[in-house]
């Protein structure tokens, strides 16, 4: 068993691990996975020597999952600074749409989409937009099931900032679906979504949430 199985033997796909990698666990990890994927090919019987098409793929492909696909399973969370408002506020915000990118978990398919996040500040408490977009990326550079990518961004989100209330909708293509299977047009979405506190028990701040989502998903359609 290689020192990777050993040490991560058990995490789930779309959990980080317990320590972030290293420089030389990353190097070592492209490495094994260079080799297995070389196997890999030549297996489907595919010629990564000899064809200028896929030569050095294998190693392509490794680094693209470790360093990227993968990065928020082996990198830390960004992150969060919170600052005090000019104006202490308890209106709702919403930002989006915020580019989702994500890989399906059951055929390391693409998932791509758009994640748009509602949040009731506590006590006047905000951070900077941009840190939602830079969480959204980062739990989208794993395996995933959207329901339960939904859920990662926002129990994070209340973790680290404790709003009075948030939400997070997910509006996304699954390739497993257009590029395989019942080859879906990639209008065939899906949506998921994930409540909490005052956007959870609030049914006017939940409806006013779900129309500003209606309003910025609308003018993102063709």
């Amino acid at each position: 068993m290689d020192i990777f199985n050993t040490l991560y033997m058990g995490t789930p796909a779309n959990q980080a691990l317990d320590t972030p990698l290293t420089v030389e666990q990353r190097a070592s990890m492209i490495e094994a996975a260079t080799r297995k994927l070389a196997e890999f090919l030549e297996v489907l019987g595919i010629d990564h020597r000899g064809d200028p098409n896929t030569h050095d793929t294998p190693r392509r492909v490794a680094r693209m999952y470790v360093n990227e696909l993968l990065a928020g399973r082996f990198s830390p969370p960004p992150s969060i600074t919170e600052f005090d408002s000019v104006e202490t506020s308890d209106a709702l915000i919403v930002t989006g749409p915020i580019e989702l990118r994500s890989t399906c978990a059951h055929h390391l398919m693409p998932i791509y989409g758009t994640a748009i996040i509602g949040i009731v500040p506590a006590d006047g408490r905000v951070i900077g937009l941009s840190k939602y977009d830079r969480v959204v990326n980062h739990f989208g550079q794993r395996f995933q099931m959207q329901e339960e990518l939904t859920r990662q961004i926002g129990d994070f989100l209340v973790d680290e900032t404790e709003p009075r209330g948030l939400a997070v909708r997910i509006r996304a293509v699954h390739m497993c679906k257009t590029h395989r299977g019942v080859l879906a047009s990639r209008k065939s979405q899906m949506i998921s979504s994930a409540y909490y506190g005052e956007l959870k028990e609030n049914v006017r701040l939940k409806e006013e949430f779900l129309q500003e989502c209606h309003s910025l998903e609308r003018d993102m359609d063709p």
